[in-house]
């Protein structure tokens, strides 16, 4: 269709339509232009004069002939302006062409006729074909083939499919960067699209835009597949706590299959955790599923989510997708702060006794400047009560705050607390009480810009009403890992409704632009009001995360009547809520992997973030990387302080072997050494790029259009050498071509000629 339309276009007006997009329009007339449009003025009263004289002829019939004529004199007479389109055009073998070939994975794809998209590339840009002579003639080639990165090459012949990413922005910066000193008139990139490398594109297309080099993008691929099943997406957590079951959320692309079944299934290590059976639905291309894996042992665990194919399937290769998952061993130190003997610091305590992997110090006021210490690690530790130093309360990961008045804190702890989430990136989690939030005074305080609900009233009100509320999830809610109750969706929402209520004594503020409400309650005794009040809610705040759970006896849900001996909901609700607020809290030396997935042989950058045991960054440590291949080999990796970045360090390692890589960093200032915990990357042959594996047009036309190139189709390529030699980069000359004489100005002077001959027939004037 579109070629079709550009030889009628061509055909028209004497050039093709890139000829005018690129070009700039002036008039080159052959006498003055005043004295031209002069003549066309004279003309048109000369016309309107005679047919004006004419008696015997209705008016109507002179209007319609004298605007005939009229129109065809003035055609006429304008064709002496001698319209021209000027452009820029490069000038024959003083050019560098850059031809950018994708060698992914992808590329590999069955979808290209009866053949692969990468034998559709070789043979259309081999160096015996027709395009590539018809480039040859007018410029100087250089071929490159990308995945990761890229580099030269020989030619199309010379291209694998081996890849396991494809990273347009870095294949742009390295050719252009490549060829910086020659004369480069546009780059030929050819590839399916299947962009997941992450690197920043719009940095890439300004810098080209910068020196007015067009890409034309050429598609391979098919855009949508006739009968597929992909996994799209999946979330899940990079490390949890041993202990943990793991929500794993999928996006399953769907294409020509609506109404079959599939099973979709998680491996760790190859061995089959969690399965479901899914129908595919019948309207939409994307079903969501939802996988509960069960709690694992500490470890490195490379997980697989993975859609039996069907039958008739187009692709299958991107019926699976591949991550690691590190369960962590803990434990990890939770503070709880409590103002008054009460059964939430007893219940809440005893909730996660059992579980290895959570340690709560429980510190609770008994008397003036009296505390029971509770889970301490030894003798002195809290001694004095709340800590007064940044390096004593950073080295937990949340605390918990419990009914206790903000006049207990010094002003100095208050601005500390607040910076506990800020800068260390730490959970605050505030329980509802006669002495928390407006109640105990937070208003106006450090700590009250942490919450995600607004603190509106100031001052203690130890007589506030007692309201009883009915607690539901939002639909947040239900999805939130620390709010499944039981094993299945439906069982959960069940669990939820028949759980009894809870009172609350505090009136919460509204919610903060960005916070997110997990729970809320609605009074069912006083019907004061009908409006469901936000109970659990949080906002991220700095590095950490500031969250509010307005109930005072959530120890209810173990101890009320209606609840069995037996139940367990109170305890898991507990456990998940303090996964949850450690969960990304970070440590003093944090390493990880960009990007955490690559193949054998390709680069990736280690990025280690270094502080000090009170959380401030440091620039003047020696770090160095530690790397266990999977064969069980270490490799040290000296990293560097980026100077882009406080407390960041980077350094750049290659893997050569398949698998899960170990990583640790060790950081070393004067007498200190601080080790990180321990981090992952993964090596492996599948290719990401092969997940989204369509043909991606849009984003191909984006590239195209951004920098002033043209995306073309593979079987639409015959114009292509004919496109690229308009460019205002390189060698180029101004060329003028002339509009005048285009066929569609003869054509429609044919027209009115004829169309005035068949009307004066017509009406018996001839």
């Amino acid at each position: 269709m579109g070629a079709a339309l550009d030889a009628v276009v061509t055909f028209l007006f004497k050039y093709p339509p890139r000829v005018f997009q690129r070009g700039e329009l002036v008039l080159a007339p052959v006498i003055p232009a005043l004295l031209i449009g002069l003549a066309i003025i004279a003309a048109i009263t000369l016309v309107a004069v005679a047919y004006s004289r004419i008696r015997k002829v209705r008016l109507a019939d002179r209007i319609t002939l004298g605007v005939l004529r009229g129109v065809a004199v003035a055609l006429l007479l304008a064709c002496l302006l001698r319209p021209t389109v000027v452009l820029s055009s490069a000038v024959n073998q003083r050019n560098v062409l850059a031809v950018v070939l994708d060698d992914s994975r992808s590329m590999r794809l069955r979808d290209v006729g009866d053949t692969t998209r990468l034998a559709a590339v070789q043979r259309a840009f081999a160096d015996s074909s027709d395009l590539m002579r018809r480039f040859g003639k007018r410029f100087a080639l250089r071929v490159f083939h990308f995945s990761a990165d890229a580099a030269p090459t020989s030619g199309a012949a010379s291209l694998v499919g081996s890849g396991t990413r494809t990273d347009l922005a870095a294949a742009l910066d390295i050719t252009r960067e490549d060829l910086a000193g020659m004369p480069l008139a546009g780059m030929v990139v050819v590839t399916d699209g299947a962009d997941n490398g992450g690197g920043d594109l719009a940095s890439s297309l300004l810098a080209l835009r910068a020196r007015r080099v067009p890409v034309y993008t050429v598609g391979v691929g098919q855009e949508r597949f006739a009968r597929d099943v992909a996994v799209e997406r999946v979330t899940a957590p990079a490390n949890v706590l041993a202990g943990s079951t793991v929500l794993i959320d999928a996006a399953i692309g769907v294409r020509g299959a609506r109404g079959e079944t599939t099973t979709i299934t998680v491996e760790a290590n190859d061995r089959i955790m969690a399965s479901e059976d899914i129908k595919l639905p019948d309207a939409g291309d994307v079903t969501r599923v939802r996988l509960r894996v069960p709690p694992m042992a500490p470890g490195t665990y490379r997980l697989t989510v993975k859609a039996k194919p069907i039958s008739g399937e187009t692709v299958t290769e991107n019926n699976a997708y591949h991550s690691v998952l590190e369960v962590r061993p803990g434990p990890v130190r939770i503070l709880y702060l409590e103002g008054e003997p009460r059964s939430e610091f007893v219940f809440l305590r005893r909730a996660v006794a059992a579980d290895s992997a959570l340690q709560v110090v429980g510190l609770m006021r008994s008397a003036d400047r009296k505390f029971l210490r509770l889970g301490v690690r030894d003798s002195a530790e809290l001694i004095g009560g709340f800590p007064v130093k940044r390096a004593e309360l950073f080295s937990f990961r949340a605390i918990i705050l419990g009914s206790i008045e903000s006049s207990f804190f010094s002003g100095d702890q208050l601005r500390m607390l607040a910076e506990f989430v800020s800068q260390r990136g730490g959970t605050l989690l505030a329980l509802g009480g006669r002495s928390s939030f407006s109640e105990g005074g937070y208003a106006n305080t450090p700590m009250a810009e942490v919450l995600p609900v607004a603190l509106e009233r100031a001052g203690r009100d130890t007589n506030a009403p007692t309201i009883t509320l009915k607690i539901r999830p939002t639909s947040e809610g239900l999805t939130h890992a620390a709010l499944q109750l039981r094993n299945s969706d439906a069982a959960n929402t069940a669990r939820w409704d028949s759980l009894p209520p809870l009172t609350s004594v505090n009136q919460l503020g509204p919610l903060r632009a960005g916070a997110t409400v997990l729970l809320t309650g609605r009074d069912t005794v006083s019907g004061a009001s009908k409006a469901d009040v936000p109970l659990l809610a949080y906002q991220h705040y700095g590095r950490g995360m500031g969250v509010v759970l307005g109930v005072q006896d959530t120890w209810l849900w173990r101890m009320h009547a209606s609840m069995p001996v037996e139940d367990v909901t109170h305890a898991t609700l507990w456990r998940q809520m303090l996964r949850w607020a450690v969960e990304g809290v970070p440590d003093q030396v944090e390493i990880s992997a960009t990007p955490a997935r690559v193949g054998p042989g390709e680069p990736v950058v280690l990025r280690a973030h270094v502080a000090d045991s009170a959380f401030m960054d440091v620039n003047d440590a020696s770090v160095v990387a530690k790397v266990t291949t999977p064969s069980g080999r270490i490799v040290d990796v000296p990293m560097e302080w980026s100077l882009k970045e406080d407390g960041s360090y980077t350094g750049r390692f290659i893997t050569e072997e398949t698998g899960v890589y170990g990583l640790s960093a060790e950081s070393r200032r004067g007498r200190d050494t601080t080790r990180s915990v321990a981090g992952s990357l993964l090596a492996d042959d599948q290719g990401a790029d092969v997940e989204q594996a369509e043909l991606r047009t849009p984003l191909l036309k984006r590239i195209a259009r951004e920098t002033g190139g043209k995306y073309y189709p593979l079987a639409d390529t015959g114009h292509l050498p004919d496109d690229v030699v308009f460019t205002e980069a390189g060698v180029t000359v101004r060329e003028a071509h002339d509009l005048w004489d285009m066929p569609i100005v003869f054509i429609v002077l044919a027209t009115l000629l004829a169309a005035e001959w068949i009307f004066r027939r017509r009406r018996g004037l001839a």
